[in-house]
């Protein structure tokens, strides 16, 4: 193909586990070459606090990188869309928990939101490169 047709190993590959709960069309990861880029991801079936609900969305994100063939050490950028702005510090104690074994930690931007999905308190976007 042209310059601007496909190459080869850089097809759009689809990432989602048997029993991914969506709710809406979309993909829940797709992985071009090494780049990995996640849907966001919640966790509101697990309980309605925000401790509870961040490490439910990054027990996602690793179950999804996993499926990838990566980590959270390949975390590169980090979203956190929140429902309101007082849960920053309790959605941060469980986060700095989660990446405080990588060396170097992912860029991140953290923001309120009017309304997330399904009730949700909290969501939580990544794109990674897979090492």
């Amino acid at each position: 193909m042209g310059r601007f047709g496909p190459h080869p190993g850089m097809e759009k590959q689809r990432i989602d586990p048997p029993g991914t709960k969506k709710y809406a069309p979309y993909s829940p990861g797709v992985m071009v070459g090494n780049t990995i880029w996640l849907s966001g991801q919640i966790d509101v079936d697990s309980g309605d606090t925000i401790e509870i609900q961040t490490q439910g969305a990054l027990n996602k994100i690793d179950a999804l990188l996993g499926e990838a063939g990566a980590s959270k050490h390949d975390v590169v950028f980090a979203q956190v869309l929140l429902k309101s702005m007082d849960f920053y510090a309790p959605m941060n104690e469980v986060y700095g928990a989660w990446v405080d074994s990588i060396d170097v930690k992912p860029a991140r931007a953290a923001f309120a939101v009017d309304a997330l999905p399904a009730g949700a308190l909290v969501e939580i976007v990544v794109q990674a490169i897979r090492s």
